[in-house]
């Protein structure tokens, strides 16, 4: 791809989703997310390898189905209220299409199905794309009209989803499949606060694309795809595998690194609605979600591989980490002690 090709589909990316997020009206918040899913299909297939068409052509059909849903429960809504406002969304079936559109479009159960599969055939810095900058505009349009939407809908789906990316992703060597799974469990966590408040989901999200960025970044320094690769990338780059450590253990919400900060207050706003059982049940879920992370953090610092894998230990590189990915890696661990902060900005 031409760098006047790549920057031209970046800046239709940035381009679409600041349409989708700064909308107010449902036409406009539509032609976002067709921008965005033109743009981001080159991407996806630009190595030409028959997965990656193959992923491009998923990743297409299903968010031209999620699009088409979208406008045909804007248009119901407006048939019945006369309004073209996203936040203006009070026809029950315009609401429950809606959501199936926007739970497509993300990756919730049980419409999650397509996306490990895009994830594993994208690029390492797509699949980032994918998981992180592409979910903002569907999160934004639940965060729009969360008033509206159906809570017992929306907490089925949510603890759905947190099961699911737990129990799938216990069984995958390929790492894009596990922080799909990883994704679709966070995604998981996003909804189920989302009607109580809606802020404290987008500072999860926030700062999940924080630490799902370091991760990527790291893996794509070392060029980790797989378990056995990532056995065998700790000499290439030592200290870098030491950090993706603690970045991937954070990403699990284990205390005191960044990733407790949203569960820690997820957890809390459940209870002050005083629904405590699905505290509990959506925390046991995320158990899940520990074993593979550790599983992970154990490979990624482990200087023998307990059983013969096929491929050379790589070469040592001094070549320095890029600052950005070393900045990404730093707040992914040290962000707690702002929490104060952070609460106020948001």
């Amino acid at each position: 791809m031409s760098p006047l090709t790549k920057l031209t589909f970046s800046l239709s990316l940035l381009l679409g989703t600041t349409i989708t997020i700064s909308s107010n009206h449902w036409m406009l918040a539509w032609t976002g997310l067709e921008i965005n899913t033109l743009a981001i299909i080159p991407f996806i297939s630009k190595s030409h390898h028959p997965r990656a068409v193959e992923a491009a052509i998923k990743y297409f059909l299903v968010q031209a189905t999620a699009s088409a849903l979208i406008l045909f429960s804007s248009t119901i809504n407006a048939q019945f209220t006369g309004q073209w406002d996203i936040t203006q969304l009070t026809q029950p079936t315009a609401s429950l299409l809606l959501t199936a559109a926007v739970a497509m479009k993300l990756g919730l159960v049980p419409f999650h199905f397509w996306f490990p599969e895009v994830m594993q055939g994208s690029p390492m810095i797509t699949a980032l794309l994918l998981s992180t900058l592409m979910k903002l505009p569907p999160i934004t349009i639940l965060f729009l009209t969360a008033p509206s939407l159906n809570p017992p809908l929306l907490t089925t789906m949510a603890i759905a989803s947190a099961a699911i990316g737990g129990w799938m992703g216990l069984n995958q060597t390929q790492i894009r499949k596990i922080l799909a799974f990883s994704s679709i469990a966070h995604l998981g966590w996003m909804t189920i606060i989302l009607m109580y408040n809606p802020k404290l989901t987008m500072m999860t999200f926030y700062l999940y694309s924080m630490m799902t960025a370091s991760i990527f970044l790291a893996l794509n320094t070392t060029n980790s795809l797989k378990l056995p690769t990532m056995m065998t990338s700790w000499t290439k780059m030592p200290a870098l595998n030491a950090s993706l450590m603690l970045a991937l253990l954070s990403l699990a919400g284990l205390p005191p690194l960044t990733g407790f900060l949203p569960k820690w207050l997820i957890i809390q706003e459940l209870a002050k609605q005083e629904m405590s059982t699905t505290a509990m049940i959506i925390s046991m879920l995320s158990l899940l979600g520990l074993f593979f992370y550790l599983r992970l953090a154990y490979c990624s610092t482990i200087p023998l591989p307990p059983n013969t894998v096929n491929f050379m230990k790589q070469w040592y590189n001094n070549k320095p980490t890029s600052a950005s990915t070393a900045t990404l890696i730093s707040m992914s661990m040290l962000l707690l002690p702002l929490s104060p902060t952070i609460l106020t900005i948001t």
